[in-house]
């Protein structure tokens, strides 16, 4: 389990950090707070953050090509909708419909950047807002009640062997991550081109299919998060995905993975979102003392805040890499 969050690259030294903190918060919260390793705030912890996990791994694997997907928050929003209006037909209906929400998306994503040849950037932020038109539209503007009695909700709310069944899905989803970077050529593939897409060319790699493939793989697990948010909540939320790609833009970078790509690690993401999600649960515990009384609002702070800390420490980092060199 330990080889999940072994160095293999130029941000070693940021991922041994996010985990080193990640340890400490969890020490801190445990001797500072008296329910903080209660089973109910653990599990719901886990089985809340399992969504950004999710999204963080698709975005992990985007930005380890050197790219971005800006849309994974409405493409969530979107699938939450999309599957809650499936869900009188079943929980495989209702989660089937939310991945192929995700997948489209990711797909469309793919094909506007390695066909139509335009910026990540712009590409994803185009898709962005047009996921979120069509959860408004869809929708009309509120929340979809999801159906109790076909099972659906068991997806987001209940447990198996004791352990939340998102965490589940998001654990298997970071195992399969780590095999298809670690074990597999096409992980190595993924990281060639991060590292330069014509030297991955002149290698013989397919680098328009490398790049297509990790922007569905975005979609479709962020169709994943959005079914579990539907499921989870008994409701699809148009509007709940918004600065879900920050939360994952910054598990990610946290976790050690170069914005310019070709590093990056499977197990520093998961590191990373739950060290951002940890510092959220510790600013809840600190409310309830009574000691700060901070408001939602101030994790969009925060996490701009981690994120621009962590981007110029890597930039510190690798620029004193190359003047070693």
């Amino acid at each position: 389990m330990l080889s999940l969050f072994r160095p293999k690259s130029s941000g070693d030294l940021a991922r041994l950090g996010v985990i080193v903190a990640l340890l400490a918060l969890i020490l801190f919260g445990a001797l500072r707070y008296e329910n903080f390793l209660s089973p109910f705030n653990i599990l719901s912890f886990l089985r809340y953050n399992s969504m950004f996990a999710l999204i963080g791994l698709g975005m992990a694997f985007v930005i380890m090509t050197g790219g971005i997907d800006l849309s994974v928050g409405g493409v969530a929003a979107l699938a939450s909708v999309v599957s809650a209006f499936a869900s009188p037909y079943g929980w495989a209906a209702g989660m089937g419909a939310g991945l192929a929400a995700g997948l489209v998306f990711g797909l469309l994503n793919g094909f506007m950047i390695t066909q139509m040849r335009i910026q990540p950037f712009i590409a994803t932020l185009a898709a962005m807002l047009a996921s979120y038109g069509m959860a408004l539209l869809l929708a009309d503007n509120q929340s979809v009640d999801v159906s109790y009695e076909t099972g659906f909700t068991m997806i987001g709310q209940d447990d198996f062997l004791g352990f939340p069944i998102p965490a589940w899905i998001a654990l298997a989803a970071f195992v399969i991550g780590w095999i298809f970077l670690e074990r597999l050529p096409a992980g190595r593939h993924v990281l060639a081109v991060g590292d330069g897409e014509y030297t991955a060319s002149l290698m013989g790699l397919k680098v328009k299919r490398t790049i297509f493939s990790v922007y569905a793989v975005s979609g479709l697990l962020a169709g994943l998060a959005g079914t579990i948010l539907a499921a989870q909540f008994g409701a699809g939320q148009p509007t709940e995905g918004v600065g879900w790609e920050l939360f994952a833009i910054a598990s990610v970078v946290v976790g050690g993975t170069l914005l310019t790509g070709g590093a990056g690690s499977v197990g520093a993401t998961l590191a990373g979102v739950l060290l951002l999600g940890m510092v959220f649960n510790i600013l809840n515990f600190e409310n309830g003392l009574g000691w700060i009384s901070l408001s939602a609002y101030w994790q969009s702070v925060i996490r701009g805040l981690f994120l621009l800390v962590v981007i110029v420490l890597q930039a510190k980092i690798s620029g004193r890499s190359a003047q070693t060199q």
